[in-house]
Parts: structure tokens; sequence; C-alpha cells
């Protein structure tokens, strides 16, 4: 790599404009440092006899010994408690600088703590102060029950009074703020915070009053996150739905074309525990209900499928692995006839047969039996959360079914 001679630096051969200098080292701020610090680490590790894992980058092996990394953060277990003691040792061996922070307590932010039974909590309360005291609500007294009003959809708003002249907070910073907790321990607030941040580019008096009612929510229920309460009975279970054209509005589709995309929703479970989830906007327009879920039936797969991969490379590995058959399955929980008669049987009909061929990649796993597809009432579709606002009483059932309470 090469860079430009710096102003006040001059060079012996001529004139500077002529020359550049050559990196021998990187720089850091560069696009290029995150990559090279992850070659660094990676071939550090390696040396050391660690070997890296073919489905995810970010998960090394040795013996009995997982050792899972997050840009400079990484979490170390093992079955054999025994061969953690020299670990820190090894790396710092390795010309590593390490702390050694003992068992996880708190990491990239969330605080993560056993109850009395055993079971793990996974909550983010010092972000949601932030939060709360950014939007300037530590005094106020009101609370709300939904992370969204279930009557209102958030349209573009053209000609609203803009934000800035009708609030005092920061717009993107809160949308930043409550992207991170939505993606971590808050799956319950995926759809609201997705539908706010959709219009960070020009924010009106209606999108600030909604992250206004979002933090009101989460000021009542700072204590919820993630609880993990393992059941050894239960594999991978995939809740996705999908709400056709829920954001359609005559008024505003000239201006906002994607009133038109239907949204698509899901969560995956392992071990009756959540592990991913995903709240967001087709990026086609979905001509029927039964393509608009099939769709995001097909989106959710393509997370199940490399999750399956990790967990059949551990039991390869002789890890022990939670499992109720010697196959890893998968179910996948679909409320709509149509797309589950799509998904199981591949048969092309006039209406479905422009459908791309990109949404189908899943049904080789299906024929083998390692994805079972499964109906399931629409008043048990955890993933509607995911898809739209929804009334309290429905909106807290399917909360508890994702945070355990």
């Amino acid at each position: 790599m090469y860079m430009k001679i710096p102003p006040g630096i001059s060079t012996s051969f001529g004139d500077k404009r002529d020359y550049v200098l050559k990196l021998n080292k990187n720089l850091y701020g560069q696009k290029q440092a995150g990559r090279v610090w992850n070659q660094f680490l990676v071939n550090k590790l390696l040396k050391i006899g660690f070997e890296q894992s073919k489905v995810d980058e970010c998960v090394f092996y040795r013996g009995s010994t997982i050792f899972i990394v997050y840009v400079d953060d990484g979490l170390v277990l093992d079955t054999n408690g025994n061969s953690l003691d020299g670990f820190v040792q090894e790396l710092k061996d390795a010309e590593l600088v390490v702390e050694d922070q003992g068992d996880p307590s708190d990491y990239v932010g969330v605080n993560i703590s056993k109850d009395q039974y055993g079971y793990l909590d996974l909550t983010q309360r010092a972000l949601i102060d932030s939060i709360i005291k950014d939007i300037g609500l530590q005094s106020s007294k009101r609370t709300r029950t939904t992370a969204a009003k279930s009557s209102e959809v958030l349209h573009a708003f053209a000609d609203s009074t803009p934000f800035e002249e009708s609030h005092d907070f920061n717009y993107r910073s809160a949308v930043g703020k409550l992207n991170y907790l939505a993606q971590t321990t808050r799956p319950d607030i995926a759809a609201a915070t997705h539908m706010i941040a959709k219009y960070s580019h020009n924010p009106k008096k209606e999108h600030g009053d909604a992250i206004i009612h979002l933090v009101q929510y989460l000021k009542a229920t700072r204590d919820i996150g993630l609880r993990f309460k393992p059941d050894p009975t239960k594999g991978f279970e995939n809740y996705c739905d999908a709400d056709f054209s829920g954001n359609w509005n005559r008024d505003y589709a000239d201006i906002d074309p994607s009133t038109a995309k239907s949204r698509s929703g899901w969560i995956i479970y392992y071990a009756g525990c959540p592990i991913t989830w995903a709240s967001k906007l087709q990026t086609q327009v979905a001509l029927s209900t039964t393509e608009a879920e099939y769709i995001a039936l097909s989106q959710s797969l393509r997370d199940v499928i490399p999750i399956m991969e990790l967990i059949k490379e551990l039991k390869e590995r002789n890890f022990p692995v939670l499992s109720t058959t010697p196959t890893v399955h998968c179910k996948t929980f679909e409320d709509n006839s149509g797309a589950l008669e799509l998904g199981i049987l591949p048969k092309m009909r006039p209406r479905t047969k422009h459908i791309n061929i990109c949404y189908h990649h899943f049904r080789e796993h299906v024929r083998k039996g390692l994805i079972d597809i499964q109906p399931i009432s629409t008043e048990l579709q955890t993933a509607d959360i995911l898809t739209k606002n929804l009334p309290q009483n429905l909106f807290v059932r399917h909360r508890k079914s994702m945070c355990g309470r």
C-alpha cells in the first residue's frame, strides 16, 4: 500500500509530489484496518494450535476448547475447565496483549447474570438508561405497554413539521442506540425500531413522537432482556412470518415506493432459547400473501442453515450438543397454507413461477428431511411481533415467548 507524503515531510530525491511512501505496517483508521487485525489474530491463534471453523470464521477449536472472537473481544469455553488455566498465558506468549476478566458478567455491553435456578439473564439496563437520558425522559412518569401504537403505521409525512423544529434530541444517535439494543437483547422492539430507522434521512415530528413512545415503553421494561432457560428436549425452532403490504398508503406511494413492500420477521430458537431474529422490509414487491410469506420463509432459512452446519461441526468434534435427533433438524413454523405447500411440494404454478429461484434454495434440505416445515396458528406465531405493531395483549404474549417475561 502507498500513501502521499504528508505535509511538512520533505524528500531528498526531488519534488515530493512525484513520490509516495510505501507502508510497511498498517495504519489505524484505514478501511483495511479491521481485516488486517483479523488476519493478525487468526495467524496467532493458528500458531498455538487452534483450527478455524469452516462455517463461522470467528469460531476457533482446539481439543475441548472453543474460542469465539468479536472484533477485539473474545469468549473462551471448555468442557474441561482445567484446560483454561494456561490459556491467557498462551495468548500473552504469542505476543497478544490480553486482559483476563474471568467469568463473563458483561460482554459487548450486555450484562450476563445467573438467577437462583441457574438460568442466564442477558440485559442492557445501562444502555436503556442512556437512551432515556438522551431523549430527556428521566423525570417523566409516563410509560407505555407496547413498543409502538398498533393503530398507527409510520410513513414519510412529507407535509409535516420537520423533526428538528419539534424535538430537541439527536434522532440518528437515538436510532443507533435503539438498533443495537434491538439486535442484542430486545427482539420485542425490533419492528418498531426498524420502522423508525427507515426515516433517519428526513425525520418528521411523527417519527420523533414514535421514538418517545418507544423509549417510554423501554422505561417501563428496562429490566427485561433475554432469559436463557435451555430445554434439552428441543432442537431448532424457526418462527417466520410476513405482513403482506402492511405499509401500503395511497397518499405516500408516489414519494415512498416502499409502502408497497411487505415486512418479513423471524426468530430462531435453539433448545428453547432465542439466538437470532430479524425484522426487515422485503427487497421486492410481493404480489400475494403466499409470496410474501414464502419470501420470509426463504430469508429466515438463510440464517438457519449455516447455524445447522455449525452445530453439525460441533457434533463432529465430539462437543456435547443438545439435539433430539441424530441429525440436526429445524422445525420451521409457517402460518400460511400457500407458502407451506410451496415450500414442501416443488411444483411450478402459473401464479408462483415468477418467484426468483433464489427463494427456493432450501428445498433440498426439506427433501432430505433436514428441515421440517410445519403449520402453526396465527395466534401462536411468535414472529408476528416482528412484522407489525400489535395490540397490547398479543404483544405481551409474544414478548414473553421471546424474552421469557
